[in-house]
């Protein structure tokens, strides 16, 4: 039978009608997941802060009720083992092989530095959720790589104007021999020379080593006004009781970044008493924002959250804003990058901006230990933006 004029119409709108659908972007037919690639320390040293950031990030979704700009978040998660030499392998796997949208690590600065070379060659989106490597939002900077942590070199260059103020002029500086501890220390010691203050002897060990004897002897026979020292986790716990057992805390006053009593307090105990550190994040900032993100944080995941866990859930919010400004379309990478490089985040830290380089512009605050807490005394540098010196965005 051959068919009727009328049915052939109808046959030829609903092949229009199909065709069309089909030429639609995929975000247009009901959102496809976005891949979030999680490269984080989940074994090892640095595994209780692979756990905080993945927690603060999840939060956020979940606050979100479960979307960003629309699309369901599909998690791709890789344990990068803190170990720089699997780095490249692990990043390629989850772009190649996994094909995330986007990247979301790591703790551990050698990774995060292989992780933003594969990101800026690809032109995968990243966000660096601690890795503090000055290079990062430096030399390595990318209009892809953003950052929502801190620079190595910020808490470091606070301190350094906190010990100019209190009229310290000879100080010895301690670390491991390691990018971090050499840009910390490089932080403190450009402020703290700028006011008026001599680094008189700057001593490392090879990281991770951990025995200090001989160097506390040297401080002790140098009798500098102060010490500032840049030490984390277990070195950290094992350099302030030693630096106490010497007899030197008496005596010679004791800075150091925020890491030296971040997440170790327990482990100092008494020999931690009082000391003086400079972070992004303190444990009393008692500001409705944090109080409210510290509330849902512990009832989440039964714990009190950290830096670390603040540092998680501000990548989730900076991966929310780029999305909802090209309406969940990533693949749209400078105009996402222009709604970060204009957006100010709401952080439980207090809000920030993100400098030309990607790096939070963000007061850093002086903390003082008082039982468990690094208990907010004052703030230590206002907005203090990063000089992302290299970068040439």
């Amino acid at each position: 039978m051959t068919p009727s004029r009328r049915t052939l119409i109808s046959r030829a709108i609903t092949t229009l009608a199909l065709s069309a659908l089909s030429a639609l972007p995929a975000l247009a037919q009901g959102s496809p997941k976005l891949k979030v690639g999680l490269m984080l320390p989940y074994t090892g040293t640095y595994a209780a802060l692979g756990n905080a950031i993945e927690n603060g990030f999840r939060l956020h979704i979940t606050e979100q009720g479960g979307k960003l700009a629309g699309r369901e978040i599909e998690f791709v998660k890789v344990d990068d083992e803190s170990d720089p030499s699997k780095a490249t392998d692990n990043v390629n796997k989850l772009i190649k092989r996994d094909n995330v949208d986007v990247l979301i690590g790591s703790v551990h600065s050698g990774v995060a530095m292989a992780m933003a070379k594969v990101a800026k060659d690809t032109g995968t989106m990243l966000i660096v959720p601690n890795a503090g490597a000055d290079a990062v939002t430096g030399p390595m900077c990318a209009s892809n790589i953003f950052r929502s942590s801190f620079s190595n070199w910020q808490p470091g260059y606070a301190m350094g104007e906190v010990v100019a103020k209190k009229g310290h002029k000879k100080v010895v500086t301690i670390t491991w021999k390691y990018a971090a501890g050499d840009e910390s220390i490089r932080g403190f010691k450009e402020s703290f020379e700028k006011g008026g203050g001599k680094v008189v002897k700057e001593l490392s060990v090879p990281f991770p080593n951990v025995e200090f004897q001989a160097l506390l002897t040297e401080i002790a026979a140098a009798k500098p006004d102060a010490v500032y020292t840049f030490f984390a986790g277990g070195g950290a716990v094992k350099f302030v009781k030693d630096y106490a057992a010497a007899g030197l805390k008496k005596t010679v006053p004791l800075y150091g970044a925020g890491f030296l009593t971040d997440g170790t307090l327990d482990a100092q105990g008494a020999d931690a008493a009082d000391l003086l550190t400079t972070l992004h994040y303190a444990d009393s900032l008692g500001t409705p924002r944090d109080n409210a993100f510290r509330l849902a944080y512990a009832k989440a995941y039964k714990l009190q959250p950290d830096v670390y866990a603040v540092q998680g859930y501000d990548a989730a919010q900076m991966l929310a804003v780029g999305l909802t400004a090209v309406k969940g379309d990533i693949s749209k990478k400078a105009e996402f990058s222009a709604a970060l490089e204009k957006a100010r985040i709401d952080s439980p830290r207090g809000p920030f901006t993100l400098s030309k380089s990607h790096n939070p512009v963000q007061d850093i605050y002086l903390r003082q230990v008082g039982g468990k807490k690094n208990k907010l005394v004052s703030i230590a540098s206002k907005a203090l933006a990063d000089p992302g010196r290299g970068c040439k965005l």
